[in-house]
């Protein structure tokens, strides 16, 4: 059991029946009154952040996360499938757990958030960026560089991406698993 002292940045905590990490926080004391942390949570479930200031002293349940790092094997009816690298055991991930599943390619590295004590998955963190040939995408014209105008173009794993009318079908592509916008052609 830990206390409102006990809170740093990165710090996940069991609050109201949910895993929260800790984004930001500020300790503040205003005049006579007692002291109290100002946080900013997000949780490991929804993705939703929140904003709650504790009172100095305030007991929160600290809960242990461990990052594992497994491949990425196939989607089925069941969720997507992972395997671990070390121990060869397989995992299956509910979508929702999932920022961009659409970007998911066979043998992709991700990693992996488990809840330490009950051995759940909470959340799955893509790389960055991702690299992926375009499959079908509308031909460009030639001197359709100087416009900033998008195209809708297919990747390899079947997600839809805009992308400048000089991208043609066959190149390679660097797309934000964030946003899922392109960010550059890269030569392959």
């Amino acid at each position: 059991m830990a206390t409102t002292a006990d809170i740093r940045n990165g710090l996940c905590i069991e609050f109201n029946d949910d895993i929260f990490q800790i984004i930001e926080f500020q300790h503040a004391q205003v005049g006579r009154g007692a002291a109290h942390v100002k946080t900013k949570i997000r949780s490991m479930t929804t993705a939703r952040v929140l904003e709650y200031t504790f009172t100095s002293g305030h007991k929160i349940n600290e809960v242990r996360i461990e990052r594992r790092k497994f491949q990425f094997l196939y989607a089925d009816e069941m969720g997507y499938n992972f395997m671990n690298n070390d121990t060869f055991d397989q995992v299956s991930i509910d979508e929702k757990l999932i920022s961009s599943p659409k970007l998911l390619k066979e043998g992709m590295e991700v990693d992996i958030l488990f809840h330490a004590e009950k051995e759940t998955p909470l959340t799955l963190e893509m790389p960055q960026y991702v690299v992926m040939q375009i499959t079908y995408t509308e031909p460009g014209l030639r001197g359709d560089t100087a416009t900033n105008t998008l195209k809708p173009a297919t990747v390899e794993s079947g997600a839809e991406v805009r992308v400048p009318l000089f991208v043609g079908e066959g190149d390679f592509i660097k797309i934000d698993t964030a946003s899922g916008a392109y960010m550059e052609r890269v030569k392959q």
